[in-house]
This record gives C-alpha cells, structure tokens and sequence, in this order.
C-alpha cells in the first residue's frame, strides 16, 4: 500500500511559471484594493469590474506553462499516493499532469450560479453580465472570496491528518483558514518546507529547503522516491 504525501501549495510555485501573484508588494491586487475584486460587498457594488478583474486573470492564464515543480510532483506518483492541496485557482498542477487536485479557494476556468453554488461549469472565455446559469440567474467566478466559507477545508484537514510526508511550496502558510492546516499535522509526519525566505519554526522532523521551487522541489521529490 502506498504512503500518502500531501503537497501544500501557494502562489509562489506559480509565479515561476510567468503567473503574476494577485496581491502585489503594495498589497493591492492588479491595483485594486482586495474587496473590490474579491469579496461579496464587491460584486454587489460593482459586478462588471469583477468580472473584468478574472477575465483578464484566465487571459494571463492561458498564456503560461507548468515549470519544473508542477512537473516534478507528478513523479511522486510512481511510489505515493499523492494529494495536493493548492491555494492557487490556477490549473497548472493539472495541466502538469497531478492526479489528484484540491483547490481550497476555487478554479479561475469554472464559474458558478450565484444562487446555486453546486451549479460549476468549465469557463475559459470571458464572464459577463447577463450570462445565466441553467436556472436562469447570473454567473459568477467560481473563486472563494475573501468572508466566504472555504467548503474544503475539512476534507483538506483530513487529508493532512493520515499523510505520511508533507511538502509546503510556495505558502508561507501563514494566513487563515489555510494555514490552520498544519495543526492537523501528525507528530510522526516529516515536513518539507520549500522556500527562498523560510519563515517557520524549527521543529522536529522538519527539513528546510531555503530555495525556489523550480529547483527545490525535483531535489525534495529525488530523496522521497529514494526512500
């Protein structure tokens, strides 16, 4: 039977691939302010700024290929039966060729019905006002906004309890709900931590990697697969 790795990702592995990171340095997100793109209070005042904000995040997502790390997860496949769990709304672990993908804060290339939220479809061309779900009522990105519930947190949590390795890339893992993660983290589990600028406490079974993905990520999926 297979050992379970759970891969925890952030927007830092995909931003080697081209895939500018929502929030800038300056804290704005393509320079708006966070809750005008991303939040429920900002749909309601100004939907068609919203929907222009993610056309242009699928445009830029079309344009850009998975790197090396996306693609040196998928080896671990051949030894571990692997699950990432991605913050990213990105498909590029997808595209990479990783099996098994859960997107805690929601999909840019699925939109869904305002009013049913089970109601998803697949979405790579641009959003705008008028188009109906199957009931009749406006899409909207299929994208967890800042104040909503994050659905898969629990099955994330449960996921992390019975894995056997951690790999943390590209998240310092450090905002909330997210980063509540790691406290469902077994004692006897080993973490791997990739990062350029690490900012986490030592602890036991702890190994830091202080560098980029694309080159610490193949060297964290070379030592688990010679285990």
């Amino acid at each position: 039977m297979k050992e379970n790795i759970v891969v925890l990702t952030g927007a830092g592995i995909s931003a080697e691939s081209g895939l500018k990171t929502f929030r800038d340095a300056d804290g704005l997100w393509e320079g708006h302010d966070v809750m005008q793109v991303a939040s429920p209070q900002g749909w309601q005042a100004n939907q068609e700024l919203v929907l222009e904000f993610y056309n242009q995040r699928r445009k830029q997502l079309l344009e850009v290929l998975p790197n090396a790390a996306h693609k040196a997860l998928v080896d671990l496949e051949a030894k571990y039966n692997v699950h990432i769990i991605t913050q990213n709304v990105d498909d590029l672990h997808e595209r990479a060729g990783s099996s098994q993908v859960m997107h805690l804060h929601g999909e840019l290339f699925k939109v869904r019905c305002t009013i049913n939220e089970q109601d998803v479809q697949e979405w790579k061309k641009d959003l705008v006002t008028g188009e109906l779900s199957k009931r009749g009522h406006q899409l909207r990105p299929h994208i967890v906004w800042f104040g909503e519930q994050v659905p898969l947190l629990e099955p994330a949590a449960a996921l992390v309890s019975q894995a056997a390795h951690i790999l943390i890339i590209g998240t310092s893992m450090q905002v909330y709900p997210a980063a509540g993660l790691i406290d469902y983290v077994a004692a006897k589990t080993s973490i791997h931590f990739i990062d350029p600028h690490p900012a986490i406490s030592p602890r036991e079974r702890l190994h830091i990697y202080p560098e980029k993905a694309t080159t610490g990520v193949p060297k964290v999926v070379e030592t688990l697969l010679r285990l």
